[in-house]
């Protein structure tokens, strides 16, 4: 086995090694749908109930989305495959055919998710070329039924069960 010195290229191929669900963090801002996606979701603490995802530093998504009273994470299911494209892809046209409602506070969530939280920023910490996102989860809600997507080695994945 040979090591390797950490590059941009080759860190994404080795982090791309860890299986991850697919989220999207989205919510009402001006009157409109602003989301994104993140792979970076963790669940952090119990008591208070936390979440984290992490935000690239670059995103000019991020500083909209970060100004509503209230985000919506929603765990995206298999089907959500091309929404999440969308969603990492240029702003506009992000919720073309997407199927959401917009909880109190403006959090907007996502048909057919796996799960979904309403939160509010509880902090963010600098690190490196992102930021962790702690959020505090308000609301959530759990459809066992729903087979996640996995986002693995750059590509999209279903666990088929």
């Amino acid at each position: 086995m040979t090591a390797v010195a950490p590059d941009g290229r080759t860190l994404r191929a080795v982090y791309g090694a860890f299986p991850t669900g697919v989220t999207a963090v989205a919510a009402l801002v001006d009157g409109r749908p602003v989301g994104l996606a993140a792979s970076s979701f963790t669940p952090v603490s119990l008591a208070p109930p936390l979440v984290s995802l992490c935000v690239a530093r670059t995103s000019g998504t991020w500083p909209v989305l970060r100004r509503a009273e209230r985000l919506g994470v929603s765990v995206l299911g298999a089907q959500h495959a091309a929404l999440c494209r969308r969603l990492a892809g240029p702003a506009a046209g992000r919720f073309a055919d997407a199927a959401w409602r917009a909880a109190p506070g403006g959090a907007v969530l996502l048909d057919g998710a796996g799960a979904w939280f309403a939160c509010s920023v509880e902090q963010e910490v600098r690190a490196g070329d992102h930021d962790v996102v702690v959020l505090r989860v308000h609301e959530l809600h759990l459809d066992p039924a729903v087979d996640p997507l996995v986002f693995h080695a750059s590509t999209f994945r279903s666990l088929n069960r």
